[in-house]
């Protein structure tokens, strides 16, 4: 199957002038819904994994801390302007998601839109937002997933082989992938397409739901 960091990172970056007219009214609606579950508080720190070109940040309060890793230069560049342009404190950084440049528990909330269906190795990306993520922290999650209570047919996968390699894998699962890095889902709810796309907000096992 052809999903590799370096294969990724090339894909985007020659999707990034594109990629605006693709994604940003397709799923305003959905990133809007996801956004809206998180606690945001003043001065919060706030990644956002795979942020692209910035399209979370009109959703987001501009009295936070922002740091956007993306793995394609391109879409750092892009990110930058429009944050700049916003009128956000921010950092962006070009990084990959299984192997983020941070301390452990260094982020008040962790955002993965669109990110996890993409990355080669789900369950790093998701063991490293945890990592990163405060005991009380929030991790918010929007993405498309097969159902949690079966796993995906011949088909289905057959289909994955081409899919995950010119845009997204169709066959993972959400719960599996959160709870298994040890995340306690809190919020699990269709944003889009039915029950494609979903909106997740967790926090850390052990840790107090607010």
């Amino acid at each position: 199957m052809l999903n590799t960091t370096a294969w990724n990172r090339l894909r985007y970056s020659l999707y990034a002038p594109i990629y605006d007219l693709v994604a940003d009214r397709a799923f305003r609606r959905a990133r809007k819904r996801a956004l809206g579950a998180v606690d945001f508080q003043a001065s919060q720190r706030v990644l956002i994994v795979g942020a692209g070109t910035g399209l979370d940040l009109p959703y987001l309060p501009r009295d936070i801390e922002l740091h956007g890793t993306d793995l394609s230069p391109a879409m750092v560049k892009r990110f930058k302007a429009r944050a700049d342009r916003l009128g956000f404190d921010f950092t962006a950084r070009t990084m990959d998601a299984e192997d983020l440049d941070y301390p452990e528990g260094y982020f008040d909330v962790v955002i993965m839109h669109l990110i996890l269906a993409v990355m080669p190795n789900p369950e790093r990306g998701i063991s490293e937002a945890y990592r990163v993520l405060a005991k009380d922290g929030q991790l918010c999650v929007m993405d498309k997933f097969q159902p949690d209570n079966r796993a995906a047919g011949w088909g289905r996968r057959a289909l994955n082989t081409v899919s995950s390699a010119i845009a997204t894998d169709i066959t993972r699962q959400a719960r599996p992938l959160l709870e298994g890095a040890g995340f306690v889902i809190e919020r699990d709810e269709p944003v889009m397409m039915g029950q494609l796309f979903r909106a997740l907000l967790a926090h850390k096992s052990g840790a107090a739901a607010g």
